[in-house]
């Protein structure tokens, strides 16, 4: 599976989510959205970045946009962090990573010294008509919800 491009039809693609839910692209047409890519549930950052776009979430809704969020936790651990913050918006679970290299997130990382492969925190915003229109990579989390937001009503 090649990964995505800017101005490009974002390949099909279906992956399973909190509530029980399959994600499948195709079932997403005539809406906008917005999928990030964070690293690990109940993290600091993680935490604050759902935090911000679901006080946005009425905002985004008003553009016709669903919000994903996506890392390499379980279900399980994607039921509990939604419930314990109240996310409106359901997250999903890339355990095989094929969503993460779908969309090139995976990057060498370095934390307290040691090298891994992680989940560069990133966003891309799809329109209406499943074409990738922006996309943000390395993602700093202060002012990130805003900034996605008015690229939403900027469509």
């Amino acid at each position: 599976m090649s990964s995505v491009a800017l101005d490009q039809p974002v390949p099909e693609f279906q992956a399973e989510a909190t509530g029980d839910q399959t994600v499948r692209l195709s079932d997403l047409k005539g809406r906008n959205i917005v999928i990030y890519f964070y690293p690990k549930d109940n993290t600091p950052g993680c935490t604050t970045e759902g935090q911000d776009f679901r006080d946005r979430m009425e905002a985004f809704a008003a553009e016709d946009t669903e919000i994903f969020g996506v890392s390499r936790d379980g279900l399980k651990a994607h039921d509990n962090f939604r419930a314990k913050y109240s996310f409106p918006f359901h997250l999903i679970s890339d355990k095989d990573e094929s969503l993460c290299k779908l969309f090139d997130v995976i990057k060498l990382k370095k934390l307290y010294g040691k090298e891994h492969l992680g989940i560069e925190r990133s966003t891309f915003l799809i329109d209406k008509e499943g074409v990738l229109r922006r996309e943000w990579r390395g993602v700093k989390v202060k002012g990130h919800a805003d900034e996605v937001l008015e690229a939403v009503k900027a469509l």
